[in-house]
């Protein structure tokens, strides 16, 4: 067990602690009080303990028990360490509802919670402190920007002054956020093994609607990890030896279940000649993963028409969300879009944005092949490969798909939903839910032609919520200010990154001398959680590291959240999935977005927010349609997932072309587009002038 962070790191620690009392204390009274309009969207992941989380008092692995008002852990040392008091004003919403909560009322508040765009929309208009203008008195969070320039680009608020109206948050940075989650133990049951294979029952195949995406003739060279991941070699698709999976299956006509899995067997062996063998399930699951969105449908009518084999009943839903009616969830089936047929824009930080070739921003709201890639989506529901629930909210509820082995596959979160393996996945030995490789499609980067490749926009970067000092709260006080500016620029020094992710040292491993148990975690060394917080976490969260952090020790609420902690919390089967994954990225055979302005600027990050005028923010936010009818809130409405479950049917969207059309003229898109390129070029001027 490697141990570093020992007594050097503790007296660093101790030193820097007695800087903030001593000379940044000088700055603001002890116990300066600031009111925290603050928090992540509910009354049980604020800054202190509800009725609820608390009851008649809830004693933690620290040995402290706490009661109802109680502030959690975290925020109890931050009082300690700063030297101030807190006071909860958080009313439980999302960062959109507290901030529209307070806006008329912030006098009342000193930090409150909000969007980046709106934290930049009223810092621009003189209600929230610009942070650029104390940066000496933030020098922790100065170097972060100094040594991350595009996060600086993502909070910067005005490119005449270089305003940041806000603290940005990172739930993690720089590393891949949502992942593809298959039943690999179906996989393995469908496809893997010498012969053909044989059921004593299956389904028939359902009316085929999708049409190839992929090729139908030729060959496509794919760069790929070897199975063991020690390097790459380059795997070829032979459509001239295979043809199309996809057209093959439509040309031949009806067929039950298990003609169709032969058929998907015969073709995996073809194509790729032989290099599978017989585990052919590694197309999908395997570290040399190559599969693609055709694939991917003939593999998704072999499970639908295979239930009797998968579960050993007669209905297998295929692609699901988490919750089908939610459309917070429902809209990752359009981000999973975006993978399977190489449109950029639909898991954009900012928006639908993406930096084209030309240097510009684009909408994929206004592309014809985002609505493209939704028709096909839609032809896959109209075959019954998108789960009853999503296609009709309505009127059915959405599943316990995992737990009652009714799904398939879905777009999400690796350590939350992989935690399925210990608390759903009981009913039969070796059943396995797991992230697998990002899929092959064809990526127009500037490459003559476009290039097959694997390529993710689930970035992990500057998130799209934080927390603003309001101006009207600590006007006229220096004793709140400077309090609240300690607060930021603590949560972004090395020992305020740990408390803010791990909580208080009470719930972090220590050796016998005292010293932090630390391992290795994207080459930096990083603590261990303790034993007392890792049976905690389970017994109160259910493994959740993101429930439980927010829930009972108050942190990861904002600033920059390590995934080292979540690392610790994910299940075994989560960290296969999610390992190969990393070998891919690491092998550069998973492209993505860069932190940066980036050569080929197709390849660079959209910010977060860019720095609009008043004028030009008012104007953006009178594209009313821009904005409700292509929301990713809970009871919101999209009209992407709409196509997605229903095709084009709605007035002034009837094809794909038609949807490009009436965002970028009826609904303002063109004008929308240029007020953002107009932000997007001050920016990069002004960032060009930090060289």
């Amino acid at each position: 067990m490697k141990r570093i962070l020992s007594l050097v790191l503790a007296c660093a620690l101790l030193l820097s602690l007695t800087a903030v009392s001593a000379e940044e204390g000088r700055k603001y009274a002890p116990d300066t009080v600031l009111r925290m309009a603050t928090g992540y969207n509910s009354v049980k992941t604020g800054l202190t303990f509800d009725a609820e989380t608390a009851g008649e008092g809830i004693t933690l692995a620290d040995g402290v028990t706490y009661n109802t008002g109680s502030l959690k852990p975290t925020w109890v040392a931050l009082e300690q360490i700063l030297g101030v008091k807190f006071e909860s004003k958080y009313q439980g919403n999302g960062a959109a509802k507290e901030f529209e909560y307070w806006r008329e009322r912030l006098g009342e508040v000193d930090l409150v919670s909000g969007t980046a765009a709106t934290l930049t929309e009223y810092g621009v208009a003189g209600s929230i402190v610009n942070l650029a203008e104390y940066m000496d008195d933030l020098p922790h969070f100065k170097a972060y920007l100094e040594a991350n320039p595009i996060v600086r680009l993502s909070i910067t608020g005005d490119t005449e002054s270089g305003a940041i109206y806000f603290s940005p948050y990172f739930d993690g940075v720089n590393d891949i956020e949502r992942m593809p989650l298959m039943r690999v133990d179906w996989v393995v049951k469908l496809l893997d093994g010498e012969g053909e294979f044989t059921a004593d029952a299956c389904n028939e195949l359902a009316a085929y609607v999708y049409e190839p995406y992929m090729p139908t003739e030729g060959k496509v060279e794919i760069e790929t990890p070897l199975p063991d991941g020690s390097d790459t070699f380059t795997l070829v698709k032979d459509y001239d030896a295979a043809g199309n999976i996809v057209a093959a299956m439509n040309a031949k006509g009806p067929m039950n279940g298990v003609e169709a899995v032969n058929m998907l067997r015969n073709y995996i062996d073809t194509a790729y000649a032989g290099h599978y063998g017989t585990e052919r399930s590694n197309l999908f699951i395997g570290q040399d993963a190559a599969w693609d969105v055709d694939e991917l449908v003939a593999l998704l009518r072999c499970v639908v028409a295979n239930p009797q084999t998968l579960n050993g009943t007669d209905k297998v839903e295929g692609l699901f969300s988490r919750e089908d009616d939610n459309n917070q969830r429902r809209v990752d089936l359009f981000r999973f879009a975006g993978i399977l047929f190489g449109v950029r824009g639909l898991e954009a930080r900012q928006d639908y944005l993406y930096v084209g070739t030309d240097g510009m921003l684009h909408d994929a709201r206004q592309d014809e092949a985002t609505y493209v890639a939704l028709g096909c989506m839609n032809a896959m529901a109209k075959e019954g490969l998108i789960s009853t629930a999503f296609v009709n909210k309505e009127a059915v509820k959405s599943e316990k798909y995992l737990e009652n082995d009714l799904g398939f596959m879905s777009y999400d979160y690796n350590q939350t939903q992989t935690l399925m393996n210990q608390t759903k996945l009981q009913n039969a030995e070796g059943e396995k839910y797991m992230a697998v490789m990002v899929p092959v499609a064809k990526w127009f980067d500037g490459t003559e032609g476009g290039v097959y490749m694997r390529f993710t926009e689930s970035w992990r970067s500057v998130k799209t919520d934080g927390w603003g000092i309001s101006k009207a709260g600590v006007a006229g006080d220096d004793n709140k200010l400077y309090a609240a500016l300690a607060l930021i620029d603590y949560a972004y020094s090395d020992e305020g990154q740990i408390l803010m992710s791990y909580g208080p040292d009470a719930f972090v491993k220590k050796d016998a001398d005292g010293n932090y148990v630390t391992f290795n975690f994207n080459g930096k060394q990083m603590p261990e959680i303790a034993d007392a917080t890792r049976e905690e976490l389970w017994a109160k969260a259910g493994g959740n590291y993101t429930n439980y952090a927010r829930m009972y020790l108050g942190s990861t609420l904002s600033f920059l959240k390590s995934q080292a902690f979540e690392y610790q919390c994910t299940h075994d089967v989560g960290r296969e999935g999610a390992g190969k994954i990393s070998v891919a990225i690491g092998l550069g055979t998973i492209k993505h977005p860069e932190l940066a302005l980036a050569e080929n600027p197709w390849y660079t990050s959209v910010p977060t927010v860019l720095p609009s005028t008043v004028d030009e923010t008012a104007m953006i936010n009178s594209y009313t349609e821009l904005t409700t009818l292509f929301g990713a809130n809970k009871g919101g409405e999209n009209i992407m997932v709409d196509i997605i479950a229903g095709g084009f049917t709605a007035e002034g969207l009837t094809s794909a072309e038609e949807c490009a059309h009436t965002v970028e003229d009826t609904w303002n898109g063109f004008l929308y587009l240029m007020l953002k390129n107009d932000a997007w070029t001050r920016l990069t001027a002004y960032y060009n002038t930090l060289q």
